[in-house]
């Protein structure tokens, strides 16, 4: 089936479900139908689907995995002298590993606001429809709410990574600074994915830049929380199995934050520091 006809199914099928969402005539482009076709995922409820549906929608999503190009975290160099840290900066659903995190909120369900710029928008989008069903799953079988700091685990489906560890992180007053307790609860998110990445015996663990978009935590605070946080857990776990983490950042300022942090340790321990 041609790629075209391929989104024109997928259209048709969102669009019988939201009548009235269906626009007058279907965009005329691939490129634009590709992003109704995400909006109508973003808006979806968490029901059923058909297998038909699914079928051609994982078609599609492997078009565009490969369309983008799948990065193999065993294959990117690592910086600093702990020889199981990365620094990558790019789409965090290229990066074929374990599992990737993902910033959530309280609902655990994605985001809903139709191509929002926001990684939890991105990792369902290029999941499927099938990672807020597994979402909603857990979250209809769970005894009590989510709290900051706690982790969900779904499987990739449609994405490299094999799983992706959904963790909810503090959010920090608009121009404010962080607490204690919020401190502690962002590191906490760190710990409980590392520890969530060794009990499912996984090799390899992506962090994004948990909390620093939407949820306001000042990135150069978050990244040193970060780097410390993945340090102390290998001092203390000694018979972990993760053998790669990856921090990923999408801004130059975040790249910048994180070389300076994990370049200067390395700096440090050889003894090249003036002074």
């Amino acid at each position: 089936m041609e790629r075209k006809e391929r989104l024109h199914s997928l259209l048709e099928i969102l669009l019988t479900e939201k009548p009235e969402y269906r626009p007058v005539n279907l965009p005329a482009t691939v490129e634009e139908q590709a992003l109704l076709l995400r909006c109508l995922m973003n808006i979806r409820e968490p029901q059923p689907v058909g297998e038909d549906f699914l079928r051609l929608q994982d078609e599609e999503l492997a078009a565009q995995r490969e369309e983008k190009g799948v990065v193999d975290v065993e294959e990117l160099p690592t910086i600093g002298p702990d020889k199981r840290l990365c620094l990558w900066q790019g789409d965090i659903t290229r990066l074929k590993a374990g599992a990737i995190v993902n910033a959530a909120n309280n609902k655990m369900l994605g985001c809903f606001v139709p191509l929002h710029n926001c990684i939890d928008n991105a990792i369902h989008s290029a999941a499927g429809v099938q990672m807020r069903l597994a979402c909603h799953a857990q979250m209809q079988a769970r005894i009590g709410e989510v709290m900051t700091g706690d982790v969900l685990v779904t499987r990739g489906y449609n994405l490299p990574a094999s799983y992706v560890l959904h963790t909810v992180g503090p959010i920090v007053a608009t121009g404010g600074k962080p607490t204690l307790k919020q401190r502690r609860e962002l590191a906490t998110c760190y710990n409980h994915c590392l520890k969530a990445a060794d009990r499912y015996g996984l090799e390899s663990l992506v962090f994004c830049c948990i909390s620093t978009g939407v949820f306001n935590f000042p990135g150069k605070d978050a990244a040193k929380i970060a780097v410390d946080t993945v340090k102390q857990y290998f001092q203390t776990h000694i018979e972990s199995g993760i053998r790669r983490v990856v921090f990923n950042v999408f801004k130059d300022e975040d790249l910048t934050t994180y070389q300076k942090l994990l370049e200067w340790e390395q700096t440090k321990k050889s003894g090249k520091l003036a002074g």
